[in-house]
């Protein structure tokens, strides 16, 4: 189940097409990613709402385009979530997405599941904080994008596994 928020001063901002084809992409991602059963919140908010999220749970002091909270934490052998688990939620600030709209040069809809399927990959326990982990969540998400685009039938598209994180004890100097 995919439900869809909008708080705060969002709603004037987001056309209620937009939000519609949101849902749709969103849900044709959820479905690719093997998980169609599961419950997703997705909130449009806007950058003090996400700058004081960003501060609270990240302790980063400033706005960001989209940020994730898993209701529980991908294990380390990374066993792929139940279809039907509660994942999280995820929150987008609409004024920064409609910013890398424009310098990317694409519009709203495009950016907005850009960042939905961002925080998807994220809910999956998937990160970037590594350039190994980067190309492995990057490259799902384009799978996972091109299918919540997609006309025909939603092809479920195999998870990749995680990239294995270097102990600190193993790690290699730079």
């Amino acid at each position: 189940m995919l439900s869809l928020l909008v708080r705060k001063g969002a709603g004037a901002q987001v056309p209620v097409a937009v939000r519609r084809q949101l849902r749709r992409w969103l849900g044709r991602a959820l479905v690719a990613a093997g998980c169609a059963d599961a419950t997703v919140c997705l909130s449009l908010s806007d950058d003090a709402e996400l700058h004081a999220l960003n501060l609270q749970y990240a302790d980063e002091d400033h706005a960001t385009d989209v940020l994730s909270f898993a209701q529980q934490e991908a294990p380390a052998g990374f066993a792929p979530p139940s279809p039907t688990l509660l994942l999280g939620d995820i929150v987008i600030s609409i004024e920064t997405a409609e910013r890398q709209a424009r310098q990317h040069g694409h519009g709203l809809d495009a950016e907005l599941l850009h960042l939905a399927v961002h925080g998807l990959c994220h809910l999956l326990g998937y990160d970037h904080a590594t350039q190994s982990e980067e190309r492995v969540m990057f490259t799902y998400e384009a799978q996972l994008r091109a299918e919540a685009r997609g006309r025909r039938p939603v092809q479920p598209q195999r998870r990749p596994p995680r990239p294995r994180r270097r102990s600190p004890e193993t790690a290699l100097p730079m």
